[in-house]
C-alpha cells in the first residue's frame, strides 16, 4: 500500500465522515510526566467509531454492478454499524452478520439503520463463516472489516488529520484488534517520518494480533468476555495485509487489564465529558498506566469508539465515584 491511496481515500470519503477534533488532555499529560498529550476523538464520528472511514472508502469504490447486487459483512458491532450507515446513504442493500456475543445495543443500532441483521454463532469466527456462506449464496460483495486495502486506507485518514493538526507528534497510541486502524495510521506516520513511534494496545483477554506477532504468523484464539468487545475476534489465518503491516510498521504492542479499561472509560468521562466504549478506551488505559516503553514528548492517543451500552457505562461511572 502507498500513502497516495490514503490521500485518495480522504478525498473519496469527505462527504460522509467528519474531521474529528484533537482534544488536549491535561489529565493525561500530568499522568505522563508533563508530556503534551492529545486525544483523537474518533468516538465523535456519525456512527460512533472510526469504522465509518474504512467502510465509506470501500463502499464508494464499488462498481455499479457490485452496488446493485448488495453487500455483506461480518462485525463485532462497530464495522457493521458503519457499513449499514454508509450503505443506507448510497442506496445499497446491506447484510450484517454478528455473533451472539455482540452487545444488544450494537445489534439494535445496526437494525435501526435498515440493514438485514443476521445473528449467528457463538463467536466472531462462526459469524464470519456464516457471512461467507451468505455471500456465496446471494452473490453479494464482502466488505471486509479490516483486512482490505480500501478499508486500511480509509482508516489511515485518521493519521493525515493528526499530522495536519499536530505536526510535532512523535508517538501514536492506538487501539488494536484486526489492525485496520493501526495499519493505516502507521503507514501515514512512517511515510512522513520513520522516527514517529506507533504503539498498538489490546485488551489482555484473547489479544489475537499480539499473540500472532509473537508467534510470527496469524494464530487463532478462543474469545473471552471483555469490556473491549469491539476488539474481539481472530485476524484470519489467511490474513493478507494487516498482520504484515503491523509487523513491519508498528514499534510496540502492549496489553491492558479489564480494571484499567474501566478506569480509562471513567477518566474520559470525568476529565473530558467523553463517552468511550471499552475498545475505544484501551489506548487511554495504556497511557494512564505507563504501559508504553518509550513515550515521546508529543503524544496522540486515539479514542476509537463510543458505542457502549448505557447501563454498563453508568455502572462503570458509579463504580468510579461518578454517579
Amino acid at each position: 500500500m502507498t500513502l497516495q491511496e490514503v490521500y485518495e481515500a480522504r478525498q473519496r470519503i469527505r462527504a460522509i465522515t467528519i474531521e474529528t477534533p484533537l482534544i488536549e488532555s491535561p489529565a493525561l499529560a500530568e499522568t505522563c510526566a508533563g508530556r503534551s498529550v492529545f486525544l483523537k476523538a474518533e468516538s465523535l464520528q456519525p456512527t460512533g467509531s472510526f469504522k465509518i472511514r474504512g467502510a465509506a472508502n470501500k463502499l464508494l469504490s464499488l462498481t455499479e454492478a457490485e452496488r446493485a447486487r448488495g453487500v455483506v459483512t461480518v462485525s463485532s458491532g462497530n464495522h457493521g454499524r458503519a457499513v449499514a450507515h454508509v450503505a443506507a446513504q448510497l442506496g445499497i442493500r446491506a447484510v450484517v452478520c454478528l455473533s451472539e456475543r455482540t452487545p444488544r445495543n450494537k445489534i439494535e443500532a445496526i437494525a435501526g439503520l435498515g440493514a438485514e441483521v443476521l445473528v449467528h454463532g457463538a463467536s466472531y469466527e462462526e459469524a464470519e463463516i456464516h457471512a461467507r456462506r451468505i455471500q456465496e449464496a446471494r452473490g453479494l460483495t464482502m466488505i471486509e472489516p479490516f483486512d482490505d486495502p480500501f478499508v486500511i486506507a480509509g482508516q489511515g485518514t485518521v493519521g493525515l488529520e493528526i499530522l495536519a493538526a499536530f505536526p510535532a507528534v512523535d508517538t501514536l497510541v492506538v487501539p488494536l484488534s484486526g489492525g485496520g486502524l493501526l495499519s493505516g495510521i502507521a503507514l501515514v506516520m512512517k511515510s512522513a517520518n520513520p522516527a514517529i513511534r506507533t504503539v498498538g494496545v489490546s485488551m489482555a483477554r484473547a489479544p489475537v494480533m499480539y499473540h500472532s506477532l509473537r508467534a510470527g504468523e496469524p494464530v487463532d484464539m478462543a474469545e473471552e468476555d471483555t469490556l473491549a468487545d469491539a476488539l474481539v475476534g481472530n485476524i484470519g489465518l489467511d490474513n493478507r495485509y494487516t498482520f504484515r503491516m503491523i509487523h513491519h510498521l508498528v514499534d510496540e504492542v502492549v496489553l491492558v487489564s479489564e480494571e484499567e479499561i474501566a478506569g480509562a472509560m471513567a477518566m474520559a468521562l470525568q476529565a473530558h465529558r467523553l463517552v468511550v466504549e471499552g475498545g475505544g478506551a484501551v489506548a487511554i488505559a495504556a497511557s494512564m498506566h505507563h504501559r508504553v516503553e518509550r513515550l515521546g514528548r508529543n503524544v496522540v492517543v486515539v479514542v476509537s469508539g463510543s458505542n457502549v451500552s448505557l447501563p454498563l457505562f453508568l455502572q462503570i461511572a458509579r463504580d468510579h465515584g461518578l454517579g
